[in-house]
């Protein structure tokens, strides 16, 4: 009688996720609310503003927004190109509106051996304005048009290939 009770118990756990998977595919195991990415598009940024891994986020009828991101530790570190790195904090917060991000926390840039945290981010034509106290620096806005991962940022491929360079020597 246990042992009928042990299979019935695995068989239900079975069923339910039959009918979890069938669920989700019949729905295109899309959910109704938009990611954070997609948000940022309708808000006329592009995704990749945002590294890989948001876990949720919240956005209020003012603006105002939190994401947070995956993972344990303290948040997500990258280069973009040869001189910038950026640290994003688990949680990133500030106010959005069409093309212009303000308030900005969480978000850091390393200017030779300091930290400074980016303030604002603007969206004028097909370029990025990012604002670090009285300074501003600005890119195309195709650079962003993918997110970036956590440690190798835009181009993992050559960070990859240049882990295997160095392992091979």
């Amino acid at each position: 009688m246990a042992k009928n009770h042990h299979y019935f118990v695995h068989l239900l756990f079975f069923l339910a996720a039959v009918a979890s998977t069938a669920a989700s595919a019949a729905t295109g195991g899309n959910s109704t609310t938009p990611t954070a990415y997609e948000m940022l598009e309708r808000y006329e940024f592009p995704r990749g503003i945002l590294p890989e891994g948001v876990q949720r986020y919240v956005l209020r009828p003012d603006g105002s927004f939190e994401v947070f991101f995956s993972g344990s530790g303290g948040g997500c570190e990258f280069r973009v190109g040869d001189r910038y790195q950026l640290r994003y904090e688990r949680r990133i917060a500030g106010n959005a509106r069409a093309g212009s991000i303000r308030e900005l926390r969480g978000v850091s840039v390393k200017v030779l051996f300091v930290w400074l945290g980016i303030t604002e981010v603007d969206r004028a034509g097909d370029q990025l304005s990012f604002r670090v106290g009285p300074l501003s620096a600005s890119f195309p806005l195709a650079k962003f048009s993918v997110s970036p991962r956590c440690r190798c940022g835009f181009d993992c491929e050559a960070a990859a290939g240049g882990d295997a360079a160095v392992a091979a020597s």
